[in-house]
Formats: structure tokens, C-alpha cells, sequence
């Protein structure tokens, strides 16, 4: 019998096994479509850029391909950068704005960086419009050596061979009403732990890297976006979700102890994007627009730097 106070699934302060799993599965229906929004735009960008399949995703029944974008004319004497999305497949913008920059801006760079974009990195989970994968695991902890996440080792298969020649890594995130409501509960619930609650940030925000921090290129970034949409202020506690600030807009995690997409090329310049779509002062085109100035400002920055 479920005595949890703060989720529907599970007793509380013991773990799931394979019946809550299965009860958490069967609450996540398919909500859209991967072919539809991110296999046919990628289809239409071929005239223009090479599609690169680097595997896919099996569960059950259901197979989903993973593709790349990647620049042609490929030079070694650029600076390589790395752009995904839709590591966590409920984070709407970090898809659509990984799209919208092949569509409209990527053009641009061409002859001044090599750009590998893969726009949908978990794509049962973007069906599902949820953060885990099919096997409750959280990809953005899973960048890791024998990853239990079929979407984290597919990604680092694909960087394997480019690994030491990115100059950064742009990678491209939400942070909803939903991670207090649903994604923290049910954290606690899988891991028969207590609930403990936080504040969701009205705005946007940057997850830099602690073991290799980079303010100019966060705060190229914030400049640029801070004309699309609001930046996140600090909380009560000077801080976001749990984070001591370290600039404007600004938190650091340590990406590569946590097993983060951010931390898997090596690259000196890498960022995570938090867009709040859920803001009463955004709107879902502000956020795909401020995942795209985001990316232009941080590719403006690495040709700049040379």
C-alpha cells in the first residue's frame, strides 16, 4: 500500500523495484511525435548539412534512430563545438531551439566553427514530455563510463573520436514547474528518500563548470539572452535551486563528478542553458529564441577568442 506523502507511486522510504517501475511507466503515455517534430525538420536540413545517424534507442517494442547535424566542409583548422538537446526529453526548447538555430543562424558559421548539433538526445522521453528515460534513469547523470542510460553512451560514442578537438559545448535546457512537482518527487519516491522541497527560478539561468569556470563566456551569454527573456534573480538564500551565485545569472556545478552532458568533450567552454517556460513574463517562443541567442552568443564568443 502506497503511504507516501509526496508521490503516487511507491511506499515511502523504500526503493522501487519492478512493480513501481512498471506503475510509473504506465502513467507516461505518448504525448507527440520524435519522427514527426525532429526527424522530418532534421530531414529538411540535408540540402544544407550533412545528417549523421549515430545509433539509437531500443525499449520494448519501440526503436527511435538518434541523429547529428553536422556542418559540411568540415576543417580541422576550426574550432569545433558541440550543441544538444533534449537531454532531458520534457525540456521543450532545448529541442526546438537546437532546431530553430540549424534552421536559421547555423548558415552563418559556416567557414568559422565546425558545429555538430544533435537536437534530440532522448526521444522516449521528449514523446513522453518526461525527464527520465524508459528505464526511470536520469540521462543528465549518466555521462559516465559503463552508462546505465542507452541515450548518454550513444552521445559519448558519437564525441569519441572528436574528443580534444571541441572548443566548447553548448547544452541546452528547462527548468519547469514540473521538476518541483513531478521530477524531485518522484526522485525521492525511486529512491525511498524524503521529499525535501525547493524554488524554481522565475527566469533564465547558466550552469557553469566548477573544475574549469568560465565567467566571460557565461556573461557573454546572459548580455545576449537578457535581451530575449528575464534573467533569473537569487533566492531568498542568495542562490538558485540550492546554488550559491557566482555571477549574474550564474550557478556552477561539478559537471563531469555528476556525470553531466556538459562535461563529456573536454572542451574549455561549455554551458547549461535553464529556460523557465512556465514564466508568466515568457511565452514558448521567447524560450526557443533565448536557447538561440544563447548558442549564437556562445559561438560569437569562441570565433572571437580565435
Amino acid at each position: 500500500m502506497n503511504d507516501s506523502l509526496f508521490y503516487p507511486i511507491g511506499v515511502s522510504g523504500q526503493r522501487w523495484g519492478a512493480a513501481e517501475l512498471a506503475q510509473w511507466r504506465a502513467c507516461h503515455v505518448l504525448q507527440r511525435s520524435y519522427a514527426m517534430d525532429v526527424l522530418t525538420s532534421v530531414d529538411h536540413l540535408r540540402d544544407r548539412f550533412d545528417v549523421v545517424p549515430y545509433g539509437e534507442v531500443a525499449y520494448a517494442n519501440a526503436r527511435f534512430p538518434l541523429m547529428a547535424i553536422r556542418s559540411r566542409n568540415w576543417q580541422s583548422s576550426l574550432p569545433t563545438v558541440l550543441l544538444t538537446g533534449g537531454v532531458h526529453g520534457y525540456e521543450t526548447s532545448g529541442v526546438h531551439g537546437a532546431l530553430r538555430f540549424v534552421q536559421t543562424q547555423a548558415a552563418s558559421y559556416a567557414g568559422r566553427v565546425n558545429l555538430l548539433v544533435v537536437p534530440c538526445a532522448s526521444p522516449w522521453a521528449y514523446e513522453r514530455i518526461q525527464r527520465w528515460n524508459f528505464d526511470a534513469v536520469d540521462p543528465n547523470r549518466s555521462f559516465r563510463e559503463s552508462s546505465p542510460a542507452q541515450e548518454s553512451a550513444a552521445l559519448m560514442r558519437l564525441i569519441a573520436p572528436l574528443r580534444g578537438q571541441f572548443a566548447a559545448h553548448i547544452d541546452l535546457h528547462e527548468t519547469t514547474d514540473t521538476d518541483e512537482s513531478e521530477y524531485r518527487p518522484a526522485v525521492a519516491a525511486r529512491d525511498g528518500k524524503p521529499f525535501e522541497p525547493c524554488t524554481i527560478p522565475d527566469g533564465f539561468y547558466l550552469v557553469d563548470d566548477a573544475a574549469n569556470p568560465q565567467p566571460e563566456f557565461q556573461q557573454a551569454i546572459i548580455t545576449a539572452v537578457e535581451r530575449v527573456t528575464h534573467i533569473a534573480p537569487a533566492d531568498a538564500q542568495g542562490g538558485i535551486i540550492d546554488s550559491p551565485l557566482v555571477a549574474h545569472g550564474v550557478i556552477e556545478y561539478e559537471m563531469l563528478a555528476l556525470g553531466l552532458c556538459a562535461s563529456i568533450t573536454g572542451a574549455r567552454y561549455t554551458t547549461t542553458t535553464e529556460v523557465y517556460p512556465d514564466s508568466p513574463r515568457a511565452t514558448p517562443e521567447q524560450c526557443i529564441a533565448a536557447q538561440v541567442a544563447a548558442v549564437c552568443a556562445g559561438l560569437d564568443f569562441v570565433c572571437e577568442m580565435g
